[in-house]
């Protein structure tokens, strides 16, 4: 049944007369209430993305100071990595483990897990009236597997050889040549994680269809709902195909196969190997789900900032429907288009004309869903807290991100930018002032349901300010970087790219491209320090921020302010009942500039 009547939700008190009180391992650590399970994915996302903005630090630093000992830590990446981080310098070696353990845990470590399982674990059950997930073990579990495979790809850096160092994509053969057992703890880590989203997909989506409240029927569902849920579809149908991917090459790794290697594999001998594999088809399937991975990405943001919108216009969004419509458009197109991070290869004009056609109708409904929020914007009483600025960052910033990738999408322009720090500014744009702002954006909004408290709104403000300045000054450079030829993965940053003795210039590139890596490493530092005001905000204001003075302080319309703060075991007092869409602001007539869902 689409609505799930059946689900009763008794009274809190009642509920908790027939339950014992849960131990704290029980409650914290192996809990299956979807709460509890999305702050531990929220909270462990977090510092996963702090460890992996920390390689980037130390990355940057050898761009900017190549040969030079990291300040601070260098003593003790000699101490505990050795002979790569001899007298404190980063060897070409380690960069490449840095970068490919940077991408890997800011993606499938990070952003993944906190936009969709944290967001989604807290938000989804409460915004569609449920009482909890639909298989709550199973979500458990696919925390679990998340935290696991987690700590898989941390214990890589300090087995023999070090982490993985064949890039966050692992293209064979050269990731299975390299005599480390960091790439084979990657690919384990690799499987873990997929597995957990795997499971996650299938419980967001079996939840969104069966669970919804009496009357919350598909076009009453928030837009936030919707991204959730074509998110899962993605997880579910590209990751798969990545999965086995993973369990061939790891086979080509330890069980001397050959799914992706080639007869007469030839790196400083011939190859013992079988041959008749395929490095290509690593690609394809990487990238069949490396695509739709970046709507994974950004569709929850999106969603996050269409709430965050709506609220604080005190209108209804506008084009609702466009919206749904575009993110299905979005869901479906996206899983034809990922070949176009493949026009190196040598695939025919036929070929790439098809990939370059489908990369340019995917821009179009990711067109419509940023109007439809412009325009929501036009004729609002707009309040500008916290949430509020990060949502409306968003927009300019994911518009550039947008923008820039349609060089990247035709093939003529894109062999000229390919590899270079073009694609780093494009791709960052699209997930670092696109997606995290929209995350701290929801992270601001819904703290106070989570904690019953605030945040400091004048931190908050802080935080944005500073994130935004220096966000730009990091990656804005690096477009002009990229079109001037400076490529990436060069642990000296293209000082010694070529043995060019043209005047003024090193190594083919001109002393100005060379000495912006300074400027943008110590725009990196200070969005770093940036970053704190932020973590003592989110710690302190758990017991000293402003309480809340009700279950609804933003004044919304969506059910998940319509239950007792924090939310009980079972989320609802009582079963909630739909009546309206979920944006109805301002309707004239009305006494109050809000309607909640529930109100008949």
């Amino acid at each position: 049944m689409s609505n799930a009547t059946s689900h009763a939700v008794p009274h809190a008190g009642v509920h908790a007369d027939h339950h014992e009180e849960l131990g704290f391992f029980r409650k914290y650590v192996f809990s299956t209430d979807h709460k509890v399970i999305g702050i531990q994915y929220g909270i462990t996302s977090l510092i996963f993305l702090f460890i992996g903005f920390s390689l980037m630090m130390m990355m940057r630093w050898s761009i900017a100071y190549p040969g030079k000992a990291v300040p601070l830590v260098g003593p003790l990446l000699e101490k505990v990595l050795g002979d790569v981080a001899a007298k404190g310098v980063i060897s070409g070696d380690l960069y490449n483990s840095f970068g490919a353990m940077h991408g890997t845990i800011m993606i499938f470590l990070g952003i993944v897990p906190l936009a969709f399982a944290a967001f989604g674990n807290f938000v989804v059950p409460l915004q569609i009236g449920a009482p909890d997930m639909a298989f709550p073990r199973i979500n458990m579990a696919s925390y679990q597997a998340y935290f696991v495979g987690g700590i898989v790809m941390l214990v890589s850096f300090f087995v023999p050889g070090g982490a993985a160092q064949a890039g966050w994509t692992s293209y064979s053969p050269l990731a299975t040549s390299i005599p480390t057992q960091g790439q084979t703890y990657w690919l384990i880590g690799m499987v873990l994680l997929i597995t957990s989203s795997l499971l996650g997909a299938v419980n967001f989506l079996a939840t969104i269809i069966q669970l919804r409240a009496p009357g919350m029927t598909w076009m009453r569902l928030p837009f936030f709902v919707w991204a959730q849920f074509v998110t899962g579809f993605l997880l579910l149908l590209a990751f798969p195909p990545l999965e086995a991917a993973g369990i061939m090459q790891l086979m080509d790794k330890v069980a001397h196969t050959s799914f992706f290697l080639p007869t007469g594999l030839q790196l400083t001998s011939l190859g013992h190997i079988s041959g008749g594999g395929s490095p290509l088809l690593w690609q394809h399937l990487f990238w069949f789900l490396g695509h739709p991975e970046v709507y994974v990405l950004i569709l929850p943001a999106m969603g996050i900032v269409c709430e965050i919108i709506a609220n604080n216009t005190r209108k209804p969004i506008w084009g609702y429907k466009s919206l749904v419509y575009s993110s299905l458009v979005i869901g479906f197109v996206s899983f034809i288009v990922w070949a176009h991070h493949m026009y190196m290869t040598g695939m025919g004009m036929k070929i790439s004309t098809f990939f370059q056609t489908t990369t340019m109708i995917i821009s179009i409904p990711s067109v419509i869903i940023l109007t439809c929020l412009f325009l929501s914007l036009w004729g609002g009483s707009i309040r500008f807290n916290t949430p509020m600025l990060f949502a409306l960052a968003f927009l300019p910033m994911f518009g550039i991100g947008g923008l820039t990738g349609l060089p990247l999408g035709f093939n003529y322009s894109d062999i000229h930018l390919h590899d270079t720090y073009y694609v780093i500014a494009h791709f960052h744009y699209v997930v670092a002032p696109g997606t995290i702002f929209g995350l701290f954006a929801g992270i601001y909004y819904w703290y106070p349901k989570m904690t019953g408290r605030f945040m400091s709104e004048f931190w908050g403000k802080v935080h944005f300010a500073t994130s935004f300045v220096f966000m730009n000054l990091v990656f804005q450079p690096m477009f002009a970087q990229g079109m001037a030829g400076m490529l990436r993965r060069m642990v000296d940053g293209g000082a010694n790219y070529a043995t060019a003795n043209t005047p003024g210039t090193t190594g083919g590139l001109s002393d100005t491209m060379i000495h912006t890596n300074q400027t943008i490493s110590m725009a990196a530092w200070c969005l770093a320090l940036a970053q704190v005001p932020f973590i003592i905000n989110f710690f302190l204001s758990i017991k000293r921020g402003k309480k809340v003075e009700s279950d609804n302080p933003w004044q919304a319309t969506t059910l998940e302010w319509q239950t007792p703060t924090p939310p009980p075991h079972g989320n609802f007092v009582k079963t909630p009942i739909v009546h309206r869409g979920p944006y109805e602001y301002s309707v004239p007539g009305r006494s109050k500039d809000f309607t909640p869902q529930t109100e008949a």
